[in-house]
């Protein structure tokens, strides 16, 4: 197909489109792994770069096809690339680790302290959850919980002496 030699751009373009469409559409749709929508817009870019490159699409230098299946190859690998490229993080990019510190074994810690909570006396986690888990003062937990703030006191010392025999008897140690 001579770019000189024929009509028209718009009439080459309508030749071209109608000897090749079918097949480089075909090779677009195993390029994009069966992607219909990715193919049609490989397709549409290469015919668009066909259009702009018209006086470069002559037998003379080579099989038109080979050219638009070329372009069409180039398109996908160029995205992929870009792709590629934008979820990759450079050498000189990577985070110094100074980030979100490791919780885990806070967490764990946590879990096991939680357990321990759930073997102690209903009075003596009542005060630890007042005191230790919600912050209040001796004045306040023992408004909260209805009972003298020298109870209060005394329930935290034992509490306190239960949680660590729990804490031991499960493995834990200081």
């Amino acid at each position: 197909m001579a770019a000189e030699s024929q009509g028209s751009p718009e009439a080459l373009m309508q030749q071209l489109h109608d000897e090749h469409a079918a097949a480089l559409w075909g090779y677009c749709l195993r390029l994009t792994g069966q992607d219909r929508a990715r193919a049609e817009d490989v397709v549409q870019e290469t015919l668009l770069r066909a259009w702009r490159n018209f006086p470069a699409l002559d037998e003379a230098h080579g099989s038109v096809r080979a050219w638009l299946f070329r372009v069409a190859r180039n398109i996908v690998i160029d995205e992929w690339r870009t792709k590629r490229s934008q979820s990759e993080i450079a050498v000189a990019d990577v985070p110094d680790g100074a980030g979100e510190p490791d919780r885990t074994d806070q967490l764990l810690l946590s879990w096991v302290v939680a357990d321990a909570l759930t073997r102690l006396s209903t009075e003596h986690r009542a005060v630890l959850l007042e005191c230790y888990y919600r912050g209040q003062s001796v004045a306040e937990a023992s408004r909260r919980l209805g009972v003298p703030e020298g109870t209060v006191k005394s329930r935290t010392h034992y509490a306190l002496r239960a949680l660590r025999l729990v804490l031991e008897e499960s493995g834990v140690v200081a």
